[in-house]
């Protein structure tokens, strides 16, 4: 996996429409850091199908899951958070603490943030995203428990 602190990796962001708000809000912060950033919607406040806005994110990760990351925010992350885990090389993990955006990073290398709209403030995603940014994996154990995850996906023919 790229190092965060390289800024080489391609953002996707998406939300539905009850987390568009917050979208815009990290978007910016991220473009203001200069990371490569790709929204792919919603656009606006106007109801959308939260699964579908999840899995356009998701599937572009689980394309590139070397090279890219993604940001899928919902009202309260869980659904975001069912959607992104159903691709093929994701591990998406729902934060909405800052703890958890460590360790999903050091334990999990995370590449899909699930964040609630509804269950954080702006200032605190703000937080959760850098955290999450910043955090390098740790490999050594949890690279072995990842390596069994991914027996499992082959096992399943998850694809």
């Amino acid at each position: 996996m790229t190092k965060p602190n390289e800024k080489t990796f391609k953002l996707y962001l998406a939300s539905d429409h009850a987390a568009f708000e917050l979208k815009e809000v990290i978007k910016r912060h991220l473009l203001d850091r200069h990371y490569q950033v790709a929204d792919l919607g919603a656009h606006s406040l106007e109801s959308v199908n939260w699964a579908e806005y999840g899995a356009k994110a998701a599937e572009k990760v689980s394309n590139d899951p070397e090279s890219s990351r993604g940001i899928i925010i919902c009202g309260s992350g869980i659904g975001m958070s069912i959607v992104s885990n159903k691709f093929k090389h994701v591990r998406a993990a729902l934060c909405n603490d800052e703890y958890a955006a460590e360790m999903s990073r050091k334990h999990n290398d995370a590449n899909v943030l699930n964040m609630g709209s509804r269950v954080v403030d702006k200032e605190t995603a703000l937080k959760i995203v850098d955290i999450w940014l910043e955090t390098e994996f740790e490999g050594g154990r949890h690279q072995l428990r990842l390596d069994y995850l991914h027996q499992i996906v082959e096992k399943n023919n998850f694809k």
